[in-house]
């Protein structure tokens, strides 16, 4: 038993101090926020400015949810309602001009095909989001593949 013990003190001990202990060299952690106290106020960011009702902006890879080009301020999404299948559901897409939601938004995990929206696809912005030209928060050197770069 006191040897238990003795194993599990030294164990904890040793895994504490590899926790505690930062590796010598390594750059600071530093927020997107800046340099500033936890508790300090954060400086209210500036507001993007979102295109009006307009072309999207192109996709940069496979796959990449397409971004919603115009702004969705008020747009009611919960499980009561979706602002968004009003104009883009299967049924109001062309009185509208919208974009049609994907065939993919209306399998469930499991594939199975359903009449509505999956469960899992019905809160638009999970994926979609609206497109402003905003300055990155940090450096970004993607560039996409030629593919879909038009080269």
């Amino acid at each position: 038993m006191r040897v238990k013990m003795l194993v599990t003190s030294l164990a904890t001990l040793l895994a504490a101090s590899m926790i505690a202990v930062p590796a010598s060299g390594a750059p600071p952690v530093t927020s997107l926020r800046g340099m500033h106290d936890i508790d300090a106020p954060a400086q209210i960011p500036e507001l993007k400015r979102y295109q009006k009702d307009g072309e999207p902006f192109e996709r940069a890879y496979v796959d990449q949810p397409p971004l919603i080009p115009h702004r969705i301020d008020g747009y009611q999404v919960d499980l009561k309602f979706n602002k968004c299948l009003s104009c883009h559901s299967w049924k109001n897409y062309k009185k509208y001009g919208a974009t049609k939601v994907s065939r993919t938004h209306f399998i469930d995990r499991n594939g199975k095909e359903l009449a509505n929206v999956a469960p899992r696809r019905y809160f638009c912005t999970q994926c979609h989001v609206p497109q402003a030209n905003a300055k990155p928060l940090v450096e970004n050197t993607f560039t996409p593949v030629e593919a879909l770069g038009g080269e």
